[in-house]
């Protein structure tokens, strides 16, 4: 699963229509170059990608202000709807999704219902089940790794990965049952996009003149 697509189409919602500035903006806010493939070549290319592919719309603008050709402005169809709401299910409920999309899964998982939340979150509580299962049909973690010799430490890493992650999921459901956070239909919810023309303190660097596309 690619979380570069889930960021950006999910980015591009929240605005309603938005320039790749903006984009890697908001991205760059999150930290999302940091844990993601989501540096600016990237979510300048996705943004490419995903209008030849249907998933978003792109309008050419007037020209930059900063003096440049004219800016392309995007806005997600019914289509890049649909993506975005499948890749957002598999990132909350499939642990072979991968951290980063996990990440971004939970960056927008206000876009559900809570109690859809819920059962995606138990949908990964039992899939890391049925995974740690599987590797404990080999590899017995109280007889430690050494048995196996080194090899044994590759499948002591998978338990500990399947504990520690079904340990977070099982807080999350928790905080989320408490009523922890505002999900779709219960009123106005966070969203962590910058206003248009706030600094954003966590850029990577200097805004370029062609960064506007």
């Amino acid at each position: 699963m690619s979380a570069i697509r889930l960021l950006v189409l999910g980015a591009v919602r929240q605005h309603g229509r938005a320039h790749g500035y903006q984009i890697r903006n908001d991205l760059e806010y999150w930290g999302a170059h940091e844990w993601s493939n989501a540096k600016p070549g990237s979510i300048y290319h996705a943004l490419k990608q995903m209008a030849k592919q249907g998933l978003l719309h792109a309008y050419e603008t007037a020209p930059s202000t900063a003096g440049g050709p004219p800016r392309t402005e995007y806005e997600i169809t019914e289509r890049g709807t649909e993506e975005f709401l499948a890749l957002l299910r598999a990132g909350l409920a499939s642990p072979d999704a991968g951290p980063d999309s996990l990440a971004g899964a939970l960056g927008f998982m206000v876009e559900l219902e809570r109690a859809e939340v819920l059962e995606l979150l138990a949908e990964r509580v039992a899939a890391l089940r049925r995974w740690r299962d599987a590797v404990t049909e080999y590899y017995t973690p109280a007889e430690g790794p050494e048995r196996l010799g080194h090899i044994g430490e590759i499948m002591n890493l998978w338990v500990h990965s399947a504990d520690t992650g079904a340990e977070w999921t099982r807080g999350l459901v928790r905080r989320v049952e408490e009523g922890a956070y505002t999900f779709a239909g219960e009123g106005e919810p966070f969203v962590g996009v910058l206003p248009e023309g706030e600094e954003n303190p966590y850029a990577t660097g200097v805004r370029h003149p062609g960064d506007a596309r």
